[in-house]
């Protein structure tokens, strides 16, 4: 690599540095997510260029931000959740792991279907970010997508008009930014298209494949394994042992990529 490539990567292990550390102070990384988000940084910005280092920042810098927002109400659902507020490196890696590789090979090689996955992929991780943190909140009960049955607040799967709003409103503003930083419309339909596919697939494996575990002491439904918040062993319940939450949104974010590749080779500005 020549001395700009390496210039570049320090530069952006720099920057990708300092938000991780704000986002540290935040309380929405754990150490091990700050490290990652450090390393993710660096080579999106040293081997990716601009515009996949905005969109990286305008999805990272926005689901911290959100995941601020009601906080002490969320604090109660972390009995559910697999994991709390701190993200930690597979969180991390699970959700911007695939965008830094696509933007790897579009700085590399140029190809606009790894810029357009790049897009897809992140307007999935923050439409299902976004969709999550807000979704929580709101105060319709949950529907299980695949039956619209109700389940608990914070269990995947789970579904709310809030929720389907703020999954849309998150994958518009990742294809709005690419728009702004690259022109051409058809990385708006992809973002849009690969961000809502990637969250929808998200919420099918949450209803279905993914993990569920239960809760003999407390008498509830979790995906914490193998212990419970209350330190008692949990039971697998339903789902496969194997995917977890993090293995979800990795899917999620390869379904979102995959599409917006395929929508940006087929539209038409």
């Amino acid at each position: 690599m020549n001395a700009s490539l390496w210039l570049r990567l320090a530069a952006g292990l720099l920057l990708a540095a300092m938000v991780s550390a704000l986002a540290y102070r935040a309380r929405a990384l754990a150490t091990s997510g700050a490290v990652a988000a450090s390393l993710i940084g660096a080579v999106v910005f040293g081997l990716g260029g601009l515009t996949p280092t905005i969109l990286l920042l305008a999805f990272f810098l926005s689901s911290s931000a959100l995941s601020l927002v009601g906080r002490q109400r969320k604090r109660a659902l972390e009995a559910v959740a697999a994991k709390g507020a701190r993200r930690d490196a597979r969180q991390v890696l699970a959700n911007g792991g695939l965008a830094a590789s696509c933007a790897a090979l579009w700085g590399l090689s140029g190809s606009e279907p790894f810029l357009a996955a790049v897009v897809g992929a992140l307007a999935a991780a923050t439409a299902d970010t976004w969709g999550t943190e807000i979704g929580v909140l709101s105060p319709a009960v949950p529907r299980r997508v695949t039956d619209w049955q109700p389940v608990a607040v914070g269990a995947s799967g789970g579904v709310t008009l809030y929720g389907s709003v703020a999954s849309l409103a998150g994958a518009g503003l990742i294809g709005l930014l690419a728009v702004l930083m690259q022109g051409g419309g058809r990385l708006l339909v992809a973002g849009l298209t690969g961000g809502l596919l990637g969250a929808a697939a998200d919420s099918l494996l949450g209803a279905s494949l993914q993990a569920g575990y239960w809760c003999p002491v407390c008498q509830r439904a979790t995906e914490h394994t193998p212990v419970h918040g209350c330190g008692s062993p949990t039971q697998l319940q339903r789902g496969l042992a194997w995917l977890d939450n993090d293995g979800v949104n990795l899917v999620a974010t390869l379904v979102g990529a995959a599409t917006a590749a395929l929508v940006a080779a087929l539209a038409v500005d």
